[in-house]
């Protein structure tokens, strides 16, 4: 018995816009209190903490998480799992700076795991824009969605 012979095909969703409509600013106080929590000051030269790749392109991609599983046809209460995120930079993140994201779901794969029985592996990429266009970062991440009801 193969993984894939057995097991019912993943929804079709690669292609699916992530593109998002919200703008995502990074306010001094709150990269300040982000970067004291992790025990370090934040930068004097207005820069970012680096961890806001992750918040920015989150918050305002064009789908909440719930969203996401929704189009995966997955419960977000089945309790999504990132799997990775990796990220590329083009130019630092900074502070009192807006941002848009835009981005798709490059691919759903659905397949068998010993310690998860069958889950599908999304994998999904997003990029980071200033308000005029110009690329500061791409991410790609990877989440595990646990299919319970396939086990």
């Amino acid at each position: 018995m193969t993984d894939t012979d057995t097991l019912p095909p993943a929804p079709d969703v690669a292609g699916t816009s992530l593109d998002g409509t919200r703008v995502f600013t990074i306010s001094a106080e709150e990269n300040a209190a982000l970067c004291r929590s992790t025990g370090v000051e934040p930068a004097a030269d207005g820069s970012a903490h680096p961890i806001y790749y992750y918040i920015a392109t989150q918050v305002a991609m064009g789908k909440t998480v719930a969203g996401v599983c929704d189009t995966c046809e997955f419960d977000v209460e089945e309790g999504p799992m990132m799997g990775s995120s990796g990220v590329r930079f083009d130019a630092p993140l900074k502070v009192s700076e807006s941002y848009k994201v835009t981005g798709e779901i490059l691919s759903l794969v659905r397949k068998r795991s010993r310690k998860l029985g069958v889950m599908d592996v999304l994998t999904y990429r997003l990029r980071l824009h200033t308000l005029d266009g110009a690329k500061v970062l791409e991410t790609d991440n990877v989440w595990v969605l646990p299919r319970k009801e396939l086990a």
